[in-house]
């Protein structure tokens, strides 16, 4: 689910707080930073839970409409494919996200207003209608509509994301990379997916990580050594700004730059031209316009410097 270059922006945004923080306790920095990580994998397991919530909503409002004084006739016969829709009752089947979600602890008891808004949005839009009169019943087509309602009336409401961002820190800038993992889930997600019983079995579920024992190895290391060696490093980077006072140049910048360092140092497997494009890419996002050209330049001055004194060991035909 996560690749490096998102562990990397997780590593940064943590060593910014962490240095932010003025704190010294190296262990809380990285419990906090896996921390974080880890809550991307209940905001991808929340958000699944409130297609099922959406749909949850649309039955209970239909039997209510039942009970109304004055019943209309679309109240006392009403249209219930959405209701019924194959895909979601898949999914509300699926015992991977219900042990996710009640290992996590989530659901959406406490927030119905936000769900009463979605659905109420969702059944006036033309897709809705269009869904509810369409006479194709696929399990495709029932599946291409979810990943239409999840599209509109939920990665672009707003009121949703700043409900989000208000119930996680982490969440501000996880928003957009997990609405893309829900619906990479929806469209892999086969008529015959097989359910199981085993407690391991996450069924249709994408894991937090590629390779977990690595990639955790390669955040915490990351983590670490960036906070030891920081002193050090701001010195070479201070001899390579020589014209620039240290405390004008963005301290995002100059964060890259150090975990930049040591990949160059202590991730013998990892080239150096990858770990200059990376952070370069993610100055581009995280920092100013300048940013990335700004890095590439010093990074390539204290690459050769660190070359020259033997410090950079790499492993492996073309790493170098």
């Amino acid at each position: 689910m996560l690749n490096r270059r998102q562990l990397r922006e997780k590593v940064m945004q943590s060593l910014y707080s962490f240095f932010m923080s003025g704190s010294d306790d190296i262990s809380k920095g990285e419990r906090e930073m896996l921390r974080s990580i880890d809550k991307v994998y209940d905001l991808y397991i929340y958000l699944l839970l409130l297609l099922i919530e959406i749909n949850d909503f649309a039955r209970i409002k239909s039997e209510e409409n039942k009970l109304k004084r004055l019943p209309t006739k679309d109240d006392l016969a009403p249209n219930t494919r959405f209701i019924e829709n194959s895909f979601i009752k898949k999914l509300a089947a699926e015992r991977a996200l219900l042990r996710e979600s009640m290992n996590r602890k989530l659901g959406w008891q406490n927030d119905r207003e936000i769900v009463k808004i979605i659905y109420n949005e969702t059944i006036k839009s033309s897709s809705y209608i269009g869904y509810l009169n369409s006479g194709d019943n696929t399990f495709a087509s029932e599946k291409g509509y979810i990943i239409k309602l999840f599209k509109k009336q939920i990665a672009e409401n707003e009121h949703l994301r700043s409900i989000l961002e208000e119930k996680s820190i982490y969440w501000t800038n996880d928003i957009d990379f997990v609405n893309g993992m829900v619906i990479k889930t929806i469209k892999s997600y086969a008529e015959n997916n097989a359910d199981d019983n085993d407690p391991a079995h996450t069924g249709f579920l994408f894991p937090l990580w590629k390779d977990e024992e690595d990639d955790r190895n390669f955040v915490i290391d990351l983590f670490r050594k960036t906070v030891l060696h920081s002193m050090e490093y701001e010195k070479l980077i201070a001899a390579k700004t020589e014209n620039w006072e240290m405390d004008r140049i963005s301290m995002m910048d100059v964060l890259l730059m150090k975990m930049a360092l040591t990949e160059f140092q202590y991730f013998p497997s990892l080239p150096v031209k990858v770990s200059i494009n990376e952070y370069i890419e993610i100055a581009k996002e995280f920092s100013t316009e300048q940013s990335g050209t700004f890095i590439n330049g010093i990074l390539d001055k204290l690459l050769e410097d660190l070359r020259n004194k033997d410090m950079v060991q790499k492993t492996g035909k073309g790493l170098l």
